[in-house]
């Protein structure tokens, strides 16, 4: 299908604005490499400049492929249930080591109480 002049990649590249996928931006970087010029990508692509070409391409060169992927999410992955899970079996962990350590310290208490009345 050709709307407008433009084919459909191109088309669809106009609509969709700034989403430019990992297929998209590898295909303009080949066709770069292939011999097309910068000016004429960015006419076809719709783009106000050759700069973001020219950082895609030197992107590619200088780590291949994967460069043109999109980033990771920054931050924490959301929590599974298994995490969720293993979060309430830490929690419940940590109570019995303090309850542990609580009837432990009145034990103490205890004897020490009984050691100071048993004087002579």
């Amino acid at each position: 299908m050709d709307v407008g002049g433009l084919a459909d990649r191109e088309y669809w590249w106009r609509r969709r604005g700034n989403s430019r996928t990992h297929s998209i931006k590898l295909d303009v970087v080949q066709r770069f490499l292939a011999g097309e010029t910068k000016a004429d990508l960015a006419t076809d692509l719709g783009l106000s400049s050759v700069q973001l070409l020219e950082k895609w391409v030197r992107e590619y060169r200088r780590d291949g492929e994967d460069a043109l992927r999109p980033p990771k999410p920054k931050g924490r992955r959301p929590r599974s249930d298994s995490a969720v899970l293993s979060g309430e079996v830490w929690e419940l962990e940590r109570l019995r080591r303090e309850n542990d350590r609580l009837r432990a310290e009145v034990d103490y208490l205890g004897k020490l109480r009984a050691l100071e009345n048993w004087g002579p």
